[in-house]
């Protein structure tokens, strides 16, 4: 801050600095220091835009008011794609030991959550029904979600190929069934004040539980046993790049992630996808030796 005047990031205007110097009879240039932003807006912004934008055009071709949509015609920004942080495979597995002692509705959500690689919403959205226990299949049919108006309520998942099943290992549900017997001892303790919602992750009472409650638990948890704590979504960048780095095509990485498109994984996990096409690259070289059984120009 300058003798006199204020720094004044993008959040006030123009006009409102001018005003405020009226208000004080003085200058603006003599209170603020005016900055014009020239970032310009993030390539994901504009995509969304383009995105929306795109949609609209498409709908007045349809109706025969364009003959074409220019939208179509656009290049866009690139996307600037980072490697997604997750857990190592020791720092998983010593996770995953340590959830033995932890309550059985977290250790079953994370549980779920790293070896289903599935969103928190739907985590959160599945009930018992869903719950294939003789097959060992999981069944994601609905996402709960969590806003200041509504509270928390149940929606449609992401996408229509959201909407999925996947057989897990009988392990998991081994887990679920210890959860399903620990929910079934506080729904007998609490009688009628049970409020029964069918949903496998519930707060004290029976209903819903809040979405904030797992990420809670869950950096409490790794400060408590002295772990990373890398959030909640990452375990579903933890199941994608194991499946990745296990040598799974894109396209069923794609089918277990519930993305709408094949692209959209190939985008996301660029970085993985390189990474084992470089080590694939390797052991062929490992293999066969390049130029192996060469004879020498110019030797009798």
């Amino acid at each position: 801050m300058e003798a006199g005047r204020v720094h004044v990031d993008v959040c006030l205007s123009t006009d409102t600095a001018k005003k405020i110097a009226k208000a004080l009879t003085r200058d603006a240039a003599s209170l603020f220091i005016m900055d014009t932003p020239n970032e310009g807006l993030s390539p994901k912004t504009v995509r969304n835009y383009h995105a929306f934008i795109s949609s609209v055009l498409t709908y007045a071709v349809r109706m025969g008011m364009i003959q074409n949509n220019p939208a179509h015609n656009v290049t866009l920004p690139p996307m600037e794609r980072t490697e997604k942080e997750c857990f190592t495979l020791e720092e998983a597995q010593r996770f995953l030991d340590s959830l033995e002692t932890a309550p059985t509705k977290y250790r079953a959500f994370f549980v779920l959550a790293m070896y289903g690689g599935f969103r928190r919403g739907e985590l959160l959205g599945l009930e018992w029904p869903d719950i294939d226990f003789d097959n060992h299949v999981l069944n994601i049919r609905r996402t709960s979600q969590n806003t200041k108006e509504r509270g928390t309520f149940t929606d449609t998942t992401k996408t229509t190929k959201s909407k999925r099943s996947l057989k897990l290992p009988g392990a998991v549900f081994d887990v679920l069934r210890m959860h399903r017997a620990a929910q079934a001892q506080e729904r007998l303790i609490l009688g009628d004040q049970w409020i029964d919602s069918l949903r496998l992750f519930t707060n004290a009472t029976g209903e819903p539980m809040h979405p904030n409650t797992p990420y809670s638990w869950l950096k409490k948890f790794c400060a408590e046993t002295g772990q990373r704590f890398l959030g909640v979504h990452q375990f579903r960048h933890l199941n994608a790049t194991l499946l990745i780095s296990s040598g799974t095509d894109a396209r069923t990485v794609a089918a277990s992630l519930g993305h709408s498109q094949v692209s959209t994984t190939l985008n996301i996990y660029a970085y993985t996808f390189a990474e084992v096409q470089a080590r694939a690259s390797e052991a062929i070289a490992d293999t066969l030796e390049l130029g192996k059984g060469r004879t020498a120009k110019g030797t009798a």
